[in-house]
């Protein structure tokens, strides 16, 4: 057995040196306390395998000392000896917490098995909590699926900067999953049992803004009945996630910017400053880098964003995950009873031709409509031709001057999902992850307005 630390209390110096002589040769380290203050004082700085102790003594008794060591270091087991054996007694130890009760005078090999299936004991809440560690370490980058290079890198980015208590600026197109990269961030940090708060910039007005993330006094404006905490005081110390940040108004990114400089904020109507602690970590699409140089967005609040850059792939990075990603949606929006189909190989190779400009996002909508459109176990090559709408969507062509630009794949994408919820502007920006505002300019540019809408 490997050498373990073992507090041994006790009043009596003779019972006290023979306990430390046992434990010490058998290879264990031996700390001694000669009444319990001096262990509950030991305790608070140190962690120990295994305590051994007296139950009757003056001031701290034994059960003093076994509350301290079960409430500081709930892997610890605790072993009460006492002279004064009690049935009351010892099933008072063993109900708060205790290994096992030894009655003096005890003989040494009985006191040496109780030793070493406590400390076996030890040992494997030692391993099982470090598995659950591991385990909810993994559990969250297992959702982003894929195994391509650049999404391995990264998982194993997130890994680092999810202990980091530092902010973090995402960068990526559309529908890449720039927010579960965020809430994977969150649960794999120290902050994950605190709340993650997201808030989307682009969707509301600056007034709106205003009120839900610094919340407002009663009186503040005409329907404010009563006082509400704002999103940033709801995040107390867990993580606030702004998505499209580079959407926020200037004059809302110095009110954000004062909070993230001085950890306070107030209330609208308010007077008194409020502190406030949380983890900021923020989405774009955007270059802020090009848009701080052009005015668009402010150059300080842009570094305090950018402590850390994540770069999320857009799916044409890494279309070696295009199946895995189908797979995972198919399995994922399959009715309940339905066996999971399969994609045949040449589905496979039709799916990985296609662009998605609308990435992640895009493909799980297409995963769905898979769904509707085949009855089979097997997704065949005609499956996903109707669902793309034939060879047109598919980017192989006999001359790459052929090939149609990221624009016009945007353009069809947005008219596609127009047209599938005729025109329902609440509907589309929901399957396109985007704002309204974003949606309308598009609309506009691309002259899409859908007659239905």
């Amino acid at each position: 057995m490997n050498q373990r630390k073992i507090l041994i209390v006790d009043d009596e110096p003779i019972a006290r040196d023979n306990l430390a002589h046992i434990v010490g040769k058998d290879g264990h380290t031996a700390l001694v306390a000669a009444d319990g203050q001096q262990a509950i004082d030991l305790l608070k700085k140190q962690e120990v395998d295994l305590v051994l102790t007296d139950l009757c003594m003056p001031g701290k008794d034994g059960m003093a000392v076994l509350d301290e060591a079960k409430q500081r270091w709930p892997a610890v087991e605790v072993v009460v000896i006492t002279g004064h054996a009690s049935v009351d007694t010892a099933v008072e130890a063993m109900r708060r917490g205790a290994y096992h009760y030894v009655a003096k005078p005890f003989k040494i090999n009985e006191l040496r098995a109780v030793v070493d299936k406590a400390l076996e004991k030890n040992q494997l809440r030692k391993e099982l909590h470090r598995l659950r560690e591991q385990v909810d370490a993994h559990k969250g980058t297992m959702r982003i699926v894929g195994q391509s290079p650049k999404i391995q890198a990264l998982r194993e980015t997130i890994h680092q900067v999810s202990q980091l208590d530092c902010n973090v600026l995402i960068q990526g197109e559309t529908g890449t999953g720039k927010e579960l990269v965020a809430r994977t961030i969150h649960e794999l940090s120290p902050r994950n049992k605190k709340r993650f708060v997201a808030f989307n910039c682009g969707v509301f007005t600056e007034e709106l803004i205003t009120s839900e993330l610094f919340g407002y006094e009663r009186g503040a404006f005409t329907g404010a009945n009563k006082s509400k905490k704002g999103l940033l005081e709801m995040a107390e110390g867990g993580t606030v996630f702004f998505d499209e940040v580079g959407e926020l108004p200037l004059s809302m990114q110095v009110k954000l910017l004062r909070v993230l400089q001085e950890r306070t904020l107030l209330r609208v109507g308010g007077t008194s400053e409020i502190p406030v602690d949380f983890r900021v970590l923020a989405a774009t699409n955007k270059d802020l880098k090009r848009e701080t140089e052009s005015g668009g967005f402010r150059a300080d609040l842009y570094y305090r964003l950018d402590v850390l850059t994540i770069a999320v792939p857009s799916l044409a990075e890494r279309k070696e995950d295009i199946p895995l990603l189908a797979q995972h949606f198919l399995a994922k929006h399959i009715r309940l009873g339905r066996p999971v189909p399969r994609l045949a190989p040449e589905a496979e190779k039709q799916l990985m031709r296609y662009d998605y400009p609308g990435n992640i996002r895009e493909l799980e909508n297409i995963a769905q409509r898979i769904l509707i459109a085949c009855d089979s176990d097997i997704v065949e090559p005609r499956h996903i031709a109707s669902v793309l709408g034939g060879t047109e969507h598919l980017t192989i062509r006999d001359s790459r001057e052929d090939w149609p630009t990221l624009e016009e794949h945007e353009k069809r994408y947005i008219l596609e999902v127009l047209d599938e919820v005729e025109g329902n502007k609440s509907a589309a920006v929901r399957i396109l992850g985007i704002d309204r505002v974003s949606l309308w300019r598009k609309i506009k540019r691309y002259g899409l307005e859908h007659p239905d809408a």
